[in-house]
């Protein structure tokens, strides 16, 4: 059964819920043109605000109801967080899409809505403050990803629990995977959201 579970989380992240939009609204490969990333950012570049909107609602529910359902099934956390970390792998490295998926940042906050809510919605606060001065999603991102285990900390107080553990794993995550970012932030050449469809 905790195969099983495992399994079913991977799938369920790996769910092309961007590629599918762009695909069926505009007939474009997402993993081909902006970012190259199948996540909602790509999708309000290439595709529009509404559609950007759903997938990023779609990708926070792939990584919540991972969790829920190993919840559901057990009250282990180390099981909670695989499910988690399964979910997260399938939207990056979707078997679909012959592993070029996203970023994981609307799926991780899923995620960590469903193993703390006080720590999900205080990332969630932190990138949407970020994104009104900068306006700017991927400094937004790694601001959020940076702050993740701390405010994990802060809520378990403890560094050997798996909730710290997987908070650990997912802020280094969503950075490296920001790294072509952090890059273009350094020369000043990161586009703003407000560049969108000029």
């Amino acid at each position: 059964m905790h195969i099983l579970i495992i399994s079913i989380s991977y799938f369920l992240g790996s769910l092309p819920t961007g590629f599918l939009f762009g695909k069926f609204l505009k007939n474009i490969d997402l993993r081909l043109i902006g970012s190259g990333s199948t996540g909602a950012t790509n999708v309000l570049r290439n595709v529009g605000k509404w559609p950007a909107f759903f997938v990023f609602i779609i990708d926070v529910g792939k990584g919540l109801i991972a969790v829920k359902i190993a919840q559901n099934y057990t009250n282990q956390n180390l099981f909670e967080v695989l499910a988690g970390i399964a979910a997260i792998s399938g939207h990056i490295w979707p078997i679909w899409l012959k592993g070029k998926g996203g970023k994981a940042v609307a799926t991780g906050l899923g995620m960590f809505i469903a193993l703390s809510w006080k720590v999900g919605f205080a990332s969630l606060g932190i990138f949407l403050i970020i994104l009104a001065k900068s306006k700017i999603v991927s400094l937004s991102s790694i601001s959020a990803a940076i702050f993740l285990p701390l405010l994990m900390h802060l809520d378990i107080g403890a560094t050997n629990h798996p909730y710290f553990f997987i908070s650990l794993v997912v802020s280094i995550l969503v950075i490296w995977k920001h790294r072509t970012n952090i890059r273009r932030l350094l020369k000043g050449e990161e586009s703003k959201i407000n560049d969108i469809n000029k």
